[in-house]
Formats: C-alpha cells, sequence, structure tokens
C-alpha cells in the first residue's frame, strides 16, 4: 500500500502571527469550512489558548459548525503549560485536541522558562493528566526542536525517552527559527524516527533560510509522514511552507497518497489572500500569477508542436489554466495562442503585423493583456474587430472630506443614451453603481470584480500615465477578463478599463466574421 502523508494546516493560528494580519471572526470560520469541506486537509490548527476575547468567539464558532459537519476531532488549538488555565480555555470552547508547548532545546528551557529539564518535565506531566481528566487527547510541539538537536541533543533525548509512553498522539518537531538545511533535517528527522520507531512525529518548517521545501523533501525522505502547513505560506517572520508547496513536493516526487484537494489549492490561496491583504508573489509557485504564463516564443511555439514545455505540474490540476504572456519576448506561436483564446483568426501577413506591434509596446514597458489583443489588431490591420457598442458621453465625478462621492454617467449602448447618478465609497466605486443602475434597467449583467492594480512607473512624476488592470469575473464563458486603462488619473483608467471589458462582453454575443474574426 501507498503510503500517507498527513497535512495539518495552520493557517489561523501560525499563520496569524504573519505581521500586520488578523483575521475575523467570520474570515476565521470561512478558512476553517474551505480547509476542511473543499481542501481536505486532516487537521487545522485554529488559535493559541486564552489570546483575546475575539480569538475564543472565532473558535467557538468554529467549533459549533465543525460539531454539525462532523469535523470536531480535526479541530486543534495551541496550548501552554500552565497546567489547568489553557485547558480550561480548550475545554470551554469546545475543542478536543490540544497541542501543547513545550521547549524542545535546554537553551529555550532555561533563558526562557527558567526551569531544570526535571521541573519542565513535572510540568508537563501534570498538563497531561489534566487534559486527560478533561477529556483532552494530546499532541506535543517540542519548540525550538531544530536547535535542540544541534546544541543539546541529550536534552531532546531525555524530554523524549521520559515523555514516549505518556498519552501523547504526536510529537511536533518544529524549525521555529527557520534555521535548518535539508541535511540537517534529515539526520535529526532519521535519528529520532529510528530511536523511537513506534511513534507518530510531524514536522513543522520555517522559511528564513528559504530552505522550507527543502527541508520538507528532507524530512519526507527521512521518513516523516505528517508535515505543518500555511496556506500561502503565511507565518512569522518568512512564513511557513506553503501548503501548495508541498504538494507537488509529496506527490511527484515520493509517489506517496495524500487527501488533499489539488484542484481547490488555488481558490484558497486567492480567500486568504484577500482577508490577509498579503498579496501572492507573481512567481510563487502553483499559485502564483505567472507561474503558468510562457513568456518566450520559443516555449511557446515548443508547446504548440509538442508540449515540449510541459512539466508535472499542470495548471489544470490545481484549478488553473495556462497561459502565454504578450511583451517584447513574444513571439508568433504566443500571440497565435492567444489569438485562439479569443476565437480571432489572422492570416500569416496580418498575424506578422499584430506581433511587431505587441513587440513594439513590449519594448515601451506596456503591460498587455490577452483582452488587449483585438483593439491591437484593430488598430493595426484598421479593422473592425471591435466594434464599440457601448461608449462613454460624459461623466462627472466628485468626492468632498466627510461625504459620500457622487458620479454622474451619461452613456450610448448601441445608439441608446443612458443617464445615472449614484454615490459610492470613492469615485470608482460611485460610477460603477451608476452604470450598475443603467445595466438593471436593460437586464444586463457586469462581471464582479475579481482584482484591481495599479502601476506608476518608479519614481513618477504627478502627472505620470497609470495603467490600471482590472481582473473580472466572467462566469458565462467560465473565465477571467483582463482589461487595462491608461491615463493620468487612476480613476479614468479604470473607467477606461471598465468601458473595454464591457465591449468584449457585448462583442462576444455578435456572430462570427470572416476576416480578423471570432
Amino acid at each position: 500500500m501507498t503510503e500517507r502523508v498527513e497535512i495539518m494546516d495552520t493557517t489561523l493560528r501560525d499563520g496569524e502571527q504573519t505581521s500586520g494580519v488578523s483575521f475575523t471572526v467570520n474570515e476565521k470560520l470561512s478558512i476553517a469550512k474551505l480547509l476542511l469541506e473543499e481542501i481536505k486537509v486532516d487537521r487545522i490548527e485554529v488559535a493559541s489558548a486564552r489570546v483575546s476575547e475575539g480569538e475564543y468567539a472565532a473558535v467557538k464558532k468554529i467549533v459549533s459548525w465543525a460539531s454539525q459537519a462532523g469535523f470536531l476531532d480535526k479541530i486543534e488549538v495551541l496550548a501552554f503549560v500552565d497546567y489547568s488555565a489553557s485547558l480550561d480555555w480548550i475545554k470551554a470552547a469546545g475543542v478536543n485536541v490540544a497541542n501543547l508547548l513545550t521547549k524542545g532545546s535546554k537553551r529555550h528551557l532555561e533563558g526562557q522558562l527558567r526551569k531544570t529539564p526535571g521541573e519542565h518535565l513535572s510540568d508537563i506531566r501534570k498538563s497531561i493528566e489534566y487534559a486527560e481528566k478533561k477529556g483532552i487527547r494530546t499532541n506535543l510541539y517540542m519548540e525550538d526542536w531544530s536547535n535542540g538537536m544541534r546544541n543539546s541533543k541529550d536534552y531532546v533525548f531525555y524530554m523524549l525517552d521520559s515523555l514516549k509512553d505518556l498519552p501523547i498522539m504526536r510529537f511536533m518537531l518544529p524549525d521555529t527559527l527557520g534555521v535548518l538545511n535539508p541535511d540537517e533535517t534529515y539526520s535529526f528527522c532519521r535519528e529520532i524516527l529510528d530511536r523511537y520507531p513506534d511513534k507518530k512525529f510531524d514536522f513543522h518548517s520555517h522559511n528564513d533560510y528559504d530552505l522550507a521545501a527543502g527541508n520538507v523533501f528532507a524530512a519526507l525522505k527521512a521518513g516523516i509522514r505528517g508535515l505543518h502547513t500555511t496556506v500561502n505560506g503565511l507565518g512569522e517572520r518568512a512564513g511557513n511552507i506553503p501548503l501548495s508547496s508541498v504538494l507537488g513536493i509529496i506527490i511527484d516526487h515520493f509517489h506517496l497518497k495524500v487527501y488533499v484537494n489539488e484542484k481547490k489549492i488555488y481558490l484558497a490561496s486567492k480567500l486568504v489572500e484577500s482577508f490577509s491583504g498579503i498579496r501572492i508573489p507573481a512567481n510563487r509557485p502553483i499559485i502564483g500569477d505567472n507561474v503558468f504564463t510562457q513568456t518566450c516564443g520559443v516555449h511557446a511555439d515548443g508547446d504548440h508542436k509538442d508540449n515540449l514545455y510541459y512539466n508535472d505540474l499542470k495548471p489544470e490540476r490545481f484549478g488553473r489554466r495556462r497561459a502565454y504572456a504578450l511583451g517584447k519576448t513574444a513571439g508568433k506561436a504566443n500571440i497565435l495562442k492567444n489569438l485562439q483564446e479569443l476565437g480571432i483568426e489572422l492570416s500569416s501577413r496580418e498575424l506578422k503585423s499584430v506581433t511587431k506591434k505587441v513587440i513594439e509596446l513590449g519594448d515601451k514597458k506596456e503591460n498587455i493583456t490577452t483582452e488587449d489583443l483585438p483593439f491591437i489588431v484593430a488598430d493595426v490591420l484598421n479593422s473592425e474587430v471591435i466594434e464599440n457598442k457601448i461608449r462613454i458621453i460624459n461623466f462627472s465625478l466628485s468626492s468632498a472630506q466627510g461625504l459620500k462621492s457622487m458620479a454622474t454617467l451619461m452613456i450610448d449602448i448601441e445608439g441608446e443614451r443612458y443617464e445615472e447618478t449614484a454615490s459610492g465609497d470613492g469615485q470608482y466605486d460611485a460610477f460603477m453603481k451608476a452604470l450598475k443602475k443603467i445595466y438593471k434597467t436593460l437586464n444586463k449583467e457586469i462581471p464582479r470584480l475579481a482584482d484591481y492594480a495599479v502601476t506608476i512607473p518608479p519614481g513618477g512624476k504627478t502627472d505620470a500615465l497609470v495603467s490600471t488592470v482590472i481582473t473580472w469575473d466572467y462566469q458565462k464563458n467560465g473565465r477571467e477578463l483582463k482589461t487595462r486603462g491608461l491615463d493620468p488619473d487612476q480613476t479614468v483608467a479604470a473607467i477606461m478599463a471598465t468601458m473595454k471589458m464591457l465591449n468584449i462582453i457585448e462583442k462576444q454575443k455578435q456572430p462570427v466574421k470572416k476576416s480578423a474574426r471570432f
């Protein structure tokens, strides 16, 4: 039988220790539901005991849902060695599993607790005995275990030898300060597993030296079958190992079994990005915006001929799609892939002209999206690939201190003029509300705004052009649209991007043409 790796996700506990991150009660519940129902991780650590009233309310809400959904035994809370205080808090919250935080290095024990190993051991035993009386099952963290193995190995083994016969489900081995390298991780994990072959061990990595993924690889190679993760690699300092990153390692490199639903990983990443306010780097493996985008024209050509630049990390595994970037390194193959996506056919001569224009724009550092292509085609070929059926006649925007922003909008839709006024939280919000009023009277739908990115040149002056790229969730064709507006005024640039999106959608409803066609 294929061995299975167990995933414990600690986004709601360790992940929330990211500087500047604090989830609301409802956000915590949403993340917990997604992790257990959709992603299907084995367990989640949702809080530290006795932190705050808000933390207690969040745990209670998660427990209420988990009890009804059958996930209560998958909910865990970090407890401290304070005899009854943490455990009473956990029991009152309705949680059945405590992750007891003990000292895994002699330096931490003596420097922070100022106790002897025997005194600490006695305190741990009392806490575990009390947990048993309360009906709470216990896992045990050995904080700073990595430095313990480096500098006080006798202490680590003294603790494990003394604790191994107590009712502890798992011993959890954290590289608390992210100091390990893969060679050390393998050696230390192998030594632990050889000495205690009948015990369960989890590995908990941090990324201070950018070695978290390499250390997880080494831990798995040594025989560890329990890993701790966070969504998007959130966590203190440089963060923890991302949930997305462990999947390729477990499945593709070790061919081990894991219950995690890969297709929902990107959904979880975007949700946590939204709640945390911490942007996912565009080049983050698996979940970054650019990781399934081929930029080089040679690569696109190889994919077109025989998928020559594909690897096992196919975007479809993670609920994503492959894309081909448009810019100065784009060749005809890149542009052809994007035109096919839009349903536009060009002759070889036309394709050559459009490619030349895209490269020219890329040389000027312009940000070109797939949805820009029809407009570039129209400009280069003097064709009517995009016919603006929806045009702004006029708009007025206003804002004042302490008052809602106002927008008055007049647009032309296929020869008919419509005018509306609305207020909103900011000028663009007011504009969108006025636009939605018009669309509602026509029974037309506007896609949901999924992302809004503003870019100005580094060191740009106040009159510099602003590029606003808006991502729209367009469910009717099962894909996202990205449209760009360019103007010295950020709001006007966003309005231009919005009008471009409306015309693209309108065009997609029209019948196919024969030349430069959809």
